[in-house]
């Protein structure tokens, strides 16, 4: 059964052209099983009609904040007290600066503003709004007061160029907001969180190895699946400490954060804190090799036809994490292969040390780097799964990657203990 079955979704609409995406995320959001109230801005009306989304919901679309037969019955606060979890997709920068200030000048930012329920936001919007310091600044306070941000993906942009801006994918919307339900593992009641007392730390996001004080050696790695780990882990209850390459997501809220650039940096964050934690999570893109020698001046191009750059080995930190852990401790790491993706992925998982592996088809169209969802398998090499693929997942949202992951730490935890 969904985890969506029956659950009542306040479904915000804010003004801009991925309004019209806001119709697929509401046919998702129902045929997961949703009970769904939409509520549309003025602006967003402009772009999509309220009888579109009432169709679609079986429901009065509210639109106005002063309708006299809803108002009778203090329809906003009605709606807002009624919603399990709220979400504002588009969400517009105007619509996030306004929740930021506190402002309730529509029906829209009224109810966001009157419901208790979890708050997500799906951004949509130029890409130099998004860059802009105002909006980040606005999304960094939200973020702090524990609501929740879907980010844009980069893509094709009204504007007729590529940038960051476009709305993540309304299946990905959906599957995020199911997160929030039934994918992470939740305590049962009267218990506490299943990680609850557990220290977890996560990696995530590139190494930058310096060239020159201009050149670097790095890779593709956007963070995001590192990020959706770690806030799995906080969500199951965990103290999580998350070590993250140079990335360009805002920092989640409610846990340690330890910003690093080399491979060298990761590995002493990591390795200092190793004694204390229960699990470790390795998502991080770590780059293999560094510069024998960073030059201390920029290299000149003038007079060269070519260039050769003497590399050495970075750091294995996972095989070192592999070989220092101690009993009862859980290693999951990552293996991005794009050939023998399972003979590969075991491998690693046995010569690292891991307790579980999360391999993923790098040449897969709309998976791994760069993109929102991700195909992976997860095989463990504890006896429990007698050395098979456990759990084979689908292209799916890297939250809900992260959930079951987040669940298999559960379980190995419990099995050593």
């Amino acid at each position: 059964m969904s985890s969506l079955k029956g659950r009542e979704i306040l479904l915000g609409v804010s003004g801009g052209i991925a309004c019209y995406k806001a119709v697929e995320v509401l046919r998702g959001l129902k045929k997961a099983g949703a009970e769904v109230q939409v509520v549309m801005s003025a602006h967003a009306q402009a772009f999509v009609t309220p009888l579109t989304f009432q169709t679609l919901s079986n429901r009065p679309v509210g639109t106005t904040l002063f309708e006299l037969d809803r108002e009778s019955r203090i329809g906003h606060i009605h709606m807002a007290e009624r919603a399990e979890l709220a979400l504002v997709a588009p969400c517009t920068a105007n619509v996030a600066a306004k929740l930021r200030a506190g402002i309730a000048d529509d029906l829209l930012t009224t109810v966001l503003l009157a419901t208790s329920a979890p708050t997500y936001l799906a951004l949509a919007m130029n890409d130099h709004m998004l860059a802009h310091a105002a909006t980040r600044e606005n999304l960094e306070v939200l973020q702090g007061r524990g609501v929740h941000i879907i980010p844009p993906e980069v893509g094709f942009l009204a504007e007729g160029k590529e940038g960051p801006g476009r709305l993540a994918d309304p299946e990905s919307i959906v599957e995020r907001v199911a997160l929030h339900f039934g994918a992470v593992p939740t305590a049962a009641p009267g218990h506490a969180p299943p990680l609850a007392g557990k220290r977890v730390l996560v990696t995530a996001g590139p190494t930058v190895e310096a060239i020159d004080p201009v050149r670097f050696i790095s890779n593709r790695s956007s963070g995001r699946m590192g990020f959706a780990v770690a806030e799995a882990g906080r969500a199951a209850g965990a103290q999580v400490t998350l070590v993250r390459g140079p990335v360009n997501l805002p920092d989640p809220q409610g846990m340690e954060i330890v910003p690093v650039h080399s491979a060298a940096e990761m590995r002493a964050a990591v390795m200092e804190r190793l004694p204390s934690l229960d699990a470790l999570v390795l998502a991080a893109a770590v780059a293999d090799f560094r510069m024998g020698k960073t030059e201390p001046h920029k290299i000149k191009r003038a007079g060269k036809s070519s260039l050769t750059l003497k590399l050495e080995a970075n750091p294995d930190i996972a095989a070192e994490v592999g070989e220092k852990k101690r009993p009862g401790q859980v290693l999951v790491i990552f293996a991005a292969e794009s050939e023998n993706l399972l003979a590969n992925a075991e491998k690693k998982l046995k010569s690292k040390g891991a307790d579980l592996v999360v391999a993923n088809d790098i040449t897969l169209h709309g998976s791994g780097f760069d993109a929102s969802k991700n195909k992976v398998t997860l095989i463990s090499r504890h006896p429990m799964y007698d050395g098979q693929p456990i759990l084979d997942l689908p292209l799916i949202d890297k939250h809900a990657v992260a959930g079951h992951i987040m669940d298999q730490v559960v379980t190995l935890l419990a099995a050593a203990s």
